[in-house]
């Protein structure tokens, strides 16, 4: 089997990534599914491996070609810009926040260099980026300028539900003012094109109403029929097999049971709940419309269990092998 390389940034150094880094490579699935490359710091895995009781050998490599991808090796690419003696597990630094953007830009550049097919992203934390005078708020606004890449797609998927999101870290009052016709025609037209680049093509996708019984009509609100709608109808004008505004308290239950490839979530919390609601620890986020392929766990530094090797790595597992089996069909298109 050919398998695609895997770019593993290690996350803030404070936080729980680098453990639960050490504890998905000690799976042995991750190697026969992909080639994971982690760009990190050495001494903060080996401290890692002593928090989770674990005794991987590291190999250091400058070319991802010169790894060794079995399990129980962890073929890394050392930054070597962490002071292991100054370094305090579970707090905000300005060190851990600069690591963490140095690795998802290093990351970043190989895989634009082709040397890597996705990125699978670890935890960083926003005060420790600011701390260390890393002006971006996360993950998807340090790829887009990195990657000179437009309002990237955020897609999560678990199990069988994915879900985009129409707005992502704007107020509840900004989203709901960003219902615009032309927006959600846009973004109709842009998630249709992503889950053909993911592989999944004549796709059906359903989008979620924003007011309760997607308004009834204009009894509860009236942005279903007065945005929402005229939006649907041109997107299905294109030939695009979109339907809605389907009410929000059942969409997800039935792209969870198949009816629907994706769902298109109107806000922030209103595709989170219904994601994370099945299954935490499997919920992933995927980012689309960047040149590569990125999947990310969907959970924070968790600084209050970081150091205690309490941390699990179930996310960072489905993260990597979620990447591993997307990048062959998106690196086709």
């Amino acid at each position: 089997m050919d398998r695609s390389y895997i770019g593993i940034p290690m996350g803030d150094p404070a936080g729980i990534g680098p453990e639960i880094v050490v504890k998905a490579l000690a799976d042995k699935t991750i190697n026969e599914k992909s080639k994971p490359v982690v760009i990190g710091d050495k001494s903060t895995l080996e401290q890692a491996m002593v928090f989770c009781n674990l005794n991987l050998e590291i190999k250091v490599i400058e070319n991802v070609e010169e790894g060794d991808y079995r399990t129980g090796i962890i073929n890394l690419i050392d930054m070597d810009n962490v002071d292991i003696k100054k370094l305090e597990i579970g707090k905000v630094q300005a060190m851990a926040g600069k690591a963490a953007f140095d690795y998802i830009k290093k990351t970043t550049e190989l895989a634009m260099a082709g040397k890597l097919d996705a990125m699978a992203t670890t935890p960083i934390n926003k005060e420790a980026l600011k701390a260390g005078n890393i002006n971006y708020i996360g993950h998807t606004e340090i790829l887009e300028d990195l990657t000179d890449s437009k309002d990237p797609l955020t897609m999560f998927q678990v199990y069988g539900l994915r879900v985009f999101f129409l707005s992502r870290h704007v107020s509840l009052k900004g989203a709901c003012d960003m219902v615009t016709e032309e927006r959600l025609f846009d973004y109709i037209q842009r998630c249709m094109k992503a889950l053909e680049r993911l592989g999944i093509n004549n796709a059906k996708m359903a989008v979620a109403g924003l007011n309760p019984h997607s308004g009834e009509h204009g009894l509860f609100g009236d942005e279903e029929v007065r945005e929402m709608e005229p939006a649907i109808k041109r997107a299905n004008e294109l030939g695009l097999n979109v339907v809605g505004p389907v009410p929000a308290d059942s969409v997800f239950y039935f792209g969870l049971k198949g009816s629907y490839d994706a769902v298109l979530s109107l806000y922030h919390d209103q595709g989170h709940i219904a994601t994370k609601m099945v299954d935490f620890e499997r919920t992933i986020s995927i980012t689309n419309n960047l040149p590569f392929l990125r999947t990310s766990v969907d959970h924070g530094t968790a600084f209050d269990i970081a150091g205690t090797g309490k941390a699990g790595a179930v996310s960072m597992i489905e993260a990597i092998l979620l990447a591993a089996e997307y990048a062959p069909k998106f690196n086709k298109k």
